[in-house]
């Protein structure tokens, strides 16, 4: 029987599977580290780095929250990422997984003009963050 196991020792090798579902799932640039090992770094299909870390990867483990900002360092330096904890049954953040935030780059109302309550539900998502 095959598994993906996930934990906070995980290597590039062990959380790649996790990663590369997330990256074709949205085609968007992908980064996850776990908390005692760098992780992996996604674009165009393609690992570009094997042992990759990143400020925000790093400040999501360290405050086991999901933080929407653009950083002003590292790969994504100026785009807009989502980073959110990979959290176990204890609550306790063992690895962290982002993506470049493409929804808070577009003109919601533009692309969803006919479709008035997905816009709401999105506007009222972000107001949360």
């Amino acid at each position: 029987m095959s598994q993906i196991s996930l934990s906070e020792n995980s290597n590039s090798d062990e959380i790649l599977p996790v990663a590369k579902m997330v990256h074709e799932l949205f085609s968007l640039p992908v980064t996850m580290r776990s908390r005692n090992k760098k992780g992996v770094r996604l674009e165009k299909g393609k690992v570009v780095n094997s042992d990759y870390t990143g400020p925000v990867l790093e400040d999501a483990l360290a405050r086991n929250c999901v933080i929407h900002t653009i950083p002003d360092s590292g790969a994504y330096k100026g785009v807009p990422v989502v980073v959110a904890p990979v959290q176990d049954s204890e609550g306790k953040a063992i690895a962290a997984i982002g993506v470049v935030d493409v929804v808070c780059t577009i003109d919601l109302a533009a692309v969803f003009g006919s479709y008035p309550q997905i816009v709401k539900q999105v506007e009222e998502r972000k107001k949360k963050f």
